[in-house]
């Protein structure tokens, strides 16, 4: 019978690409259940115990508050997804959250995009950075036609940072 490899907190933390300072934080707070410890006291970790921490990671990468995270933790990895149908429903909901962050971050580089391209970095879309502007200027210039990108930028980036803020 092969003995179960075990880990470090260092070898852990290089694995998983997380510190060991918040390796311990998230024992502290129970999302990871307490290290087995050694004989000199030093922790011990699994493979189950990585895997964990990885889970972790990604659903943090997303913008998931740890909070939120730790039901996640107690479903197996095998599970049927039809008996934790509150939990799919979250996924689901924080993966609409996600897709609209990425939509609004999309207009931004779109937004960079235009600006560099015009060659004009300092000006932008609003009517009181064009009032200094001579008449005479604004006549040499031609206007390039705005685009629907630019038109909701302000208002689309607003809202999902409002409720991304919210969500914290």
């Amino acid at each position: 019978m092969k003995e179960e490899q075990i880990f470090s907190i260092k070898e852990t933390a290089e694995q998983t690409g997380i510190s060991e300072d918040t390796i311990r934080y998230y024992e502290k707070i129970a999302l990871l259940p307490r290290a087995d410890r050694k004989d000199n006291g030093h922790r011990v970790y699994r493979q189950e115990n990585i895997n964990t921490i990885r889970l972790i990671a990604c659903l943090k990468k997303t913008g998931m508050p740890l909070e939120e995270i730790r039901p996640f933790l107690v479903v197996s990895a095998d599970a049927d997804p039809a008996e934790y149908p509150e939990l799919v429903e979250h996924l689901r909901s924080h993966r609409e959250n996600i897709i609209s962050q990425i939509a609004s971050l999309q207009q931004v580089v779109d937004f960079i995009d235009i600006k560099l391209e015009e060659g004009r970095y300092q000006r932008d879309c609003s009517d009181e950075s064009q009032a200094g502007v001579s008449e005479k200027t604004m006549g040499e210039l031609k206007p390039k036609p705005v685009s629907t990108v630019e038109m909701s930028y302000f208002s689309v980036s607003a809202k999902a940072g409002n409720s991304s803020s919210s969500a914290r």
